[in-house]
């Protein structure tokens, strides 16, 4: 059924390290056959390792534990704009369209997650930690994402009366 009303929003669990329901959503999308326990696991390890790599050499700003990293970088990644394709009159246009706080929510954690699992060759917690301290930057793979979103926004500007 297309359309109804759930109440997963209500029935999300905080984390019980931090007790956030953003980071309690990102285990939940970074989650793999159903280990939970598992994916927390690799989270709160990430966010050790990123509290190490700042002690040695800090962020601007003042992010200084692994949760305000983790918040900063899903500013950093947060697209406001999307295209999309519409067909008028035969032909395919690219039309830019404003998106919803929780589409880029999602949009957000699917790419921080796609770049750090395209990562081959180290443990999935070191993975996520560089991705979510390179987006914290404004650097690495998902930000790049975002970026190439924005300007393909910005390039089918003209088509966006198209958009109903």
């Amino acid at each position: 059924m297309a359309g109804r009303i759930t109440k997963a929003e209500q029935q999300l669990e905080p984390d019980p390290k931090y007790g956030d329901k953003v980071l309690a959503r990102f285990i939940n999308s970074l989650m793999f056959g159903g280990n939970k326990a598992t994916t927390t696991r690799i989270v709160y390890k990430a966010f050790e390792e990123i509290e190490r790599r700042i002690a040695k050499e800090p962020l601007e700003g003042d992010a200084t534990t692994g949760i305000e990293v983790f918040h900063q970088a899903l500013d950093r990644v947060r697209p406001s704009v999307e295209v999309r394709s519409k067909r008028v009159g035969g032909a395919n246009y690219q039309v830019p369209i404003q998106i919803n706080r929780r589409r880029q929510q999602s949009m957000t954690f699917r790419w921080i997650i796609t770049a750090a699992r395209e990562d081959k060759g180290k443990p999935m917690h070191l993975r996520l930690a560089k991705e979510l301290l390179d987006a914290a930057r404004g650097e690495g793979k998902a930000v790049q994402t975002r970026t190439n979103t924005h300007r393909m926004a910005e390039a089918n500007k003209a088509f966006a009366h198209f958009a109903w």
